[in-house]
């Protein structure tokens, strides 16, 4: 851990992903000073990975926000802290909108509001976690009441809303969309979620238990390894624990077969909203043959036992390998040939092209992650930038695009399937030796870890924060879905509300992933 001087003399905790650091040695800034120095990382091209209120463990009224910047470029995550009064804080989100859902967040979990804040409402509806706080929950009437919601409205004689949801009538989570038209023109849309907060955070206080990893495991079904290998670095961090280049191996296999089922059954999806029913058949089933590659390697076909702490669970053995190597040669052809179609097929084409596109500039000052920002020509993935397990050892090309609209969404996800297939090789044929699992030690007290996983939509950030037995005081997750859920209201500004849906799966992002 060392200490990075900031524009205001200030110095911030420089970290990697996973590497603890003593909470005493996180500074503690005045609040001017934590959010200039939030001001300065953007300025400097840093991103702001989380933003989050805690209590003392003591004192449940005095509250304290952690902001973790990653600086990209050079691998570093960069740590503040500051105390901020029961009566408020000024907003941070109209110099800087990345941190607009996160100080929603803030007042919602702690009752501190964040005076200024343009459009102050809740994000999940939940109870305070500090003791006498819940008034935020019964108020003020202008935000909420009785769990009714106020909408941004645009006036005027054409001007109409369309709301659809929170029930849908397929197998789609709940969220509720609201969109501003005049005629088929989408003039603003405006995103709820948080119908089904399911308190995760607040389970995790207190661990880590038997229950911990399971909860990791299931905060989006489809991430099972993302964030679960998220978790499971986090307490090997807090252990001491070097896990064996084997298990990492494995654990890094999993990631891209996940990664690769996603990426080719949401290009299927894609397929099905522009109305092409092929491809939408074939990667329908393809998607069902990468599963099932990841059932054949633990018994789960999300991946779901797969890990353990310290390593995981399952090893591959040369039959397996030869097994595995051999279905992702006939996957590899037939994803191919089914993807290759939609680039062929000018029908196709004309729905994809110039079609939801959000702009670079746009897309950096969202703090855009996953494919999404590459679509847009960010080029950052954690794999390269924050690597940890095998991609220290094995590098994946970053895949970018320029454009940000639908075709960009579509090809980025097609160039990383294209790259994961070759990376699965390299693996399967040269697996490292070395012991499935490591002892780990119990974990470091008065420490803070953070870990980043690039999962398959995004950058994946857990933040631990544990008190003086080495328990969870506070644990911070965030999903890629809560960085660009506001992008996907941005991507249909201006756009007919029938490109909504084709949008919105060129997105494909997570509703319990951001309801946690």
């Amino acid at each position: 851990m060392s200490l990075s001087a900031s524009s205001h003399n200030l110095s911030l905790a420089e970290i990697s992903s996973g590497q603890p650091v003593a909470r005493s040695a996180i500074p503690e800034l005045p609040l001017p000073q934590f959010q200039g120095a939030i001001l300065d990382a953007l300025r400097d091209r840093r991103r702001v990975c989380a933003l989050f209120g805690a209590t003392d463990s003591e004192n449940s009224f005095k509250i304290s926000l952690y902001v973790v910047l990653a600086d990209d470029q050079h691998g570093r995550l960069h740590i503040a802290r500051t105390g901020v009064s029961a009566d408020g804080f000024p907003s941070l989100t109209p110099q800087c909108p990345q941190v607009h859902l996160f100080e929603r967040e803030i007042a919602e979990q702690f009752g501190v509001k964040p005076l200024g804040h343009p459009w102050l409402k809740p994000v999940r509806f939940h109870r305070s976690y500090r003791a006498g706080a819940d008034a935020w929950n019964r108020g003020p009437a202008d935000v909420v009441q009785a769990g009714v919601m106020d909408f941004y409205q645009i006036t005027g004689g054409q001007v109409h809303e369309v709301a659809v949801g929170p029930i849908h009538a397929g197998v789609i989570e709940p969220g509720h969309f609201r969109f501003q038209c005049d005629g088929e023109t989408i003039l603003h849309l405006e995103i709820a979620l948080g119908y089904q907060h399911r308190g995760v955070e607040r389970a995790m206080r207190g661990g880590p238990d038997k229950r911990s990893l399971h909860y990791a495991e299931t905060l989006a079904g489809d991430t099972t390894i993302g964030h679960g290998c998220a978790y499971a670095q986090m307490i090997e961090s807090l252990g001491s624990c070097q896990i064996s280049p084997r298990a990492a191996a494995i654990r890094g296999i999993a990631l891209e077969l996940e990664r690769l089922a996603n990426h080719v059954g949401d290009l299927g999806a894609l397929s099905g909203d522009a109305g092409f029913l092929p491809s939408a058949s074939f990667c329908g089933r393809i998607r069902g043959d990468f599963l099932n590659m990841t059932a054949a390697l633990c018994g789960n076909r999300f991946g779901r036992g797969l890990l353990r702490i310290g390593g995981v669970g399952f090893d591959i053995d040369a039959s397996l390998a030869a097994d595995l190597l051999k279905r992702l040669d006939v996957a590899e052809r037939e994803s191919r040939a089914a993807i290759n179609l939609l680039w062929e097929t000018s029908s196709v084409m004309a729905r994809f092209e110039g079609i939801g596109a959000v702009s670079k500039e746009t897309a950096t000052e969202l703090g855009m992650v996953g494919p999404a920002a590459r679509a847009c020509g960010v080029d950052m993935d954690s794999r390269r930038d924050h690597p940890s397990g095998i991609y220290q050892f094995s590098h994946i090309p970053v895949s970018t695009w320029r454009g940000g609209d639908v075709f960009a969404r579509a090809y980025v996800r097609w160039l990383e399937i294209q790259r994961s297939i070759q990376f699965l090789r390299d693996q399967l044929k040269a697996l490292p030796v070395g012991a499935l699992q490591a002892e780990v030690s119990a974990p470091q007290p008065e420490s803070l870890v953070v870990t980043l996983q690039e999962a398959w939509r995004g950058q994946v950030c857990h933040v631990a924060l544990t008190d003086a037995q080495g328990r969870f005081e506070r644990y911070k997750i965030v999903d890629p879905s809560f960085h660009n859920w506001p992008a996907v209201a941005m991507a249909v500004r201006g756009k007919q509300i029938s490109d909504f849906p084709l949008c919105n799966k060129s997105f494909s992002l997570s509703y319990c992933g951001h309801d946690l």
